[in-house]
């Protein structure tokens, strides 16, 4: 009997850090299906059910902090890891992150082992 993936949502705006994410994870095993906005992820999360979210804080529409307080009111995600991934290094934006209940918060561009550290850490792999 196989393990099954585990599934990865990320949410980003830019085209280019959605390749290199979903290249990045996909090539360690994870089931990934990536958006390119916060309210395309809200309609994604309809039917895919994700192990945690990865997305940017700075989007158009909706921010990455907006997005996460959203999904902390819908049922079927209010308990899913929530991973920030964004240029944005200030304390403020961190602090933010956790007081929204954000699992973990990476900076970009990323270290790979802190990405899977990050990753093994909130999905609970040995």
């Amino acid at each position: 009997m196989s393990i099954p993936k585990k599934q990865i949502l990320v949410v980003d705006d830019e085209p280019t850090w959605i390749k290199v994410l979903h290249y990045f994870l996909e090539s360690r095993g994870y089931d990934v299906q990536s958006v390119g906005s916060a309210n395309e992820a809200l309609t994604a999360l309809r039917s895919y059910h994700p192990d945690l979210i990865l997305t940017d804080v700075r989007m158009p529409e909706m921010n990455g902090f907006d997005l996460l307080a959203k999904l902390r009111t819908i049922p079927e995600v209010s308990r899913t890891p929530v991973v920030f991934f964004s240029a944005i290094d200030d304390y403020d934006a961190r602090k933010t992150a956790r007081e929204l209940g954000a699992a973990d918060y990476i900076v970009k561009p990323f270290d790979q082992d802190e990405v899977s550290s990050v990753l093994h850490k909130h999905l609970r792999i040995p």
